[in-house]
């Protein structure tokens, strides 16, 4: 099996009350273990989950439903006492953004863009229904990059 070049493994929280959700908890990437840490140790943060929300959407390229695993959803309290719900995507910044067509048109650099204008439509799909579903269920669905990050 090959290596992954994201950083994965399994979160252990210091306040496992305030988690919502089955154990243990797995995160995908650097990133995602970043803001496990920020969600479990925030004291403004009252309850948070990873991969709890699922959102069904439809893909164009197929046509069928998939389900779309929100990475992280979380409520917090600001300092009037209101309760915000979000539901977030970890995602680089890049992946936001229409692939550019390659300079080069190799085979190799033709696929890779192909697999890249997928991958940006499936990703268009989900955030979509994913808007939706917040705007009907009380949520604000947000996309955190590295910029966000702070990375």
């Amino acid at each position: 099996m090959a290596k992954s070049k994201w950083q994965q493994g399994t979160y252990e929280p210091l306040y496992p009350e305030k988690y919502k959700g089955s154990m243990p908890i797995v995160y995908r990437s650097g990133w995602e273990r970043r803001v496990f840490y920020f969600l479990d140790t925030h004291p403004a943060i009252k309850r948070w989950g990873s991969e709890s929300i699922v959102i069904p959407y439809r893909f164009q390229v197929d046509g069928k439903m998939h389900r779309y695993f929100i990475d992280v959803d979380f409520e917090v309290e600001d300092k009037d006492g209101n309760i915000r719900r979000y539901i977030i995507e970890i995602k680089p910044y890049e992946q936001t953004l229409p692939p550019k067509e390659p300079k080069r048109k190799t085979q190799k650099a033709i696929k890779r863009y192909n697999n890249e204008i997928l991958t940006y439509q499936k990703n268009q799909d989900k955030w979509k229904a994913a808007e939706e579903w917040a705007r009907k269920n009380g949520y604000i669905f947000e996309i955190w990059t590295e910029k966000t990050l702070g990375l």
